[in-house]
């Protein structure tokens, strides 16, 4: 057991190799009571190897985690009763309805429904009319809904949700988080992982993560902060042959496509908006539209990949 530590979650120096791949490079992180907490990267950054290890289901292969002032390898019952766990993919019975599954989760952390029916209430009423429903035949969003129940229906201290919201709707997705935002006001800390960059934004801090290393962690209006340079969103008439003119031109430094635009930074800051619009008429280019933007989350995720 820890001697007491002011966070829930404290991760210092983890490390996860399978066989020859390093998946975790020294990872450190903390997470304080009632905080909800991102994991913010894509495919393959190492966010799912990183809560399994939390949740108990995988050794780190150095370094330390404690969860509750408990260490995932030596109280790994303790913190196994005091953690609720959404995975990546939907793992709850498909065979059974959606009142089953949750009788059943219930059970075996030895509650009931209606012990902790306050706790997942706002978020049951929205499936209990498909109470009798086989689980594997719920919508995404239904899908979603329920394993969230399944996960609090004991009452966990700590949240855990890897890609919670991938593969649901937009109108699910923002249901999704208006339902962890209110979970939060209780009292529940929440580590929760995603690719999506806007899902940063409803954050208190964030962890932007990618080849198993972190690359910053501060709260969303501070990373936006750090990015100290022009930012541009740029279009004209022909989007593809305009990524290749500008990355040939030696003062841009980098070009992304962003929907309609391209969002790009020069090496230095001393070019206006008239010079660059010239700058691209000269290169065969019509319709050419240029502006100064602030810089948002996945801006900054960019910037950080390209230093």
């Amino acid at each position: 057991m820890s001697n007491g530590s002011e966070y829930i979650v404290e991760v210092k120096s983890l490390k996860k190799n399978y066989d020859k791949v390093e998946a975790v490079k020294g990872v450190s992180f903390s997470v304080s009571k009632g905080e909800l907490f991102g994991l913010i990267g894509p495919d393959g950054a190492g966010k799912t190897s990183i809560f399994r290890i939390l949740t108990t289901l995988m050794f780190p292969t150095e370094g330390t985690v404690t969860v509750l002032d408990s260490d995932v390898i030596k109280d790994y019952k303790q913190i196994r009763n005091n953690l609720g766990y959404m995975p990546q993919r939907f793992s709850l019975y498909q065979d059974l309805s959606v009142e089953e599954n949750l009788s059943f989760f219930a059970q075996i952390f030895g509650t009931t429904i209606e012990e902790n029916y306050e706790l997942i209430k706002d978020i049951y009423i929205q499936i209990e009319p498909f109470k009798d429903r086989l689980a594997g035949k719920l919508s995404g969003g239904m899908k979603q809904k329920l394993a969230l129940c399944c996960a609090l229906i004991h009452s966990p201290k700590v949240l855990i949700l890897d890609e919670p919201t991938t593969g649901v709707d937009a109108v699910s997705r923002k249901e999704f988080w208006e339902m962890l935002i209110r979970l939060k006001e209780k009292g529940i800390t929440i580590l929760v992982s995603t690719p999506y960059m806007d899902e940063a934004n409803l954050c208190d801090r964030v962890a932007l993560i990618q080849n198993g290393e972190i690359m910053s962690i501060d709260t969303p209006n501070e990373i936006i902060k750090s990015f100290d340079r022009k930012l541009w969103a740029v279009k004209s008439n022909n989007i593809y042959q305009l990524i290749l003119d500008l990355r040939e031109l030696d003062f841009i430094d980098t070009v992304f496509p962003f929907g309609e635009y391209l969002h790009v930074t020069t090496k230095t800051n001393d070019y206006s908006e008239s010079e660059l619009k010239d700058i691209m008429k000269e290169t065969n280019h019509r319709n050419v539209e240029i502006k100064e933007i602030e810089a948002n989350i996945e801006d900054c995720f960019m910037n950080l990949m390209n230093n």
